[in-house]
């Protein structure tokens, strides 16, 4: 049997992985397993050529995985759903979408706390008015 396909961040941080939920994706995310659809957007050398591969492998009826440490230094396996390329004046973007098991997932708030103590100030204004 045959190795995984797959395109590997050689060099430069961990992705940053947001959820996407486009309508287009549902036929891809099927599955008896809970997962998400995340997009990541990595600088290439060549975005063609590794869009290509993607197509090659699916052609082929094969999986592709993005490779790429984790935060801790860890080496982990993303498989590609969809992909594209973007070039922008500084250089080829490849666009990737990958399955994320639900448990791979963080969710990132950005709140801020300053925000939550001013509405929560309204609420005591509220609370204090005599009028209501």
């Amino acid at each position: 049997m045959a190795e995984t396909e797959k395109i590997t961040i050689i060099e430069g941080p961990t992705p940053i992985f947001e959820l996407s939920n486009e309508p287009w994706l549902l036929g891809l995310t099927e599955g008896i397993v809970p997962f998400g659809v995340a997009v990541c957007q990595l600088r290439s050398f060549n975005g063609p050529a590794l869009v290509e591969r993607c197509y090659r492998a699916w052609r082929g009826n094969q999986p592709i995985h993005l490779e790429y440490k984790d935060e801790d230094g860890l080496t982990k396996q993303a498989p590609i759903v969809a992909v594209r390329h973007v070039e922008q004046p500084e250089g080829h973007v490849l666009l990737l979408w990958v399955r994320l098991e639900e448990a791979e997932i963080e969710i990132e708030l950005d709140i801020d706390i300053n925000d939550l103590d001013d509405d929560f100030d309204d609420l005591e204004d509220l609370n204090n008015d005599p009028s209501i």
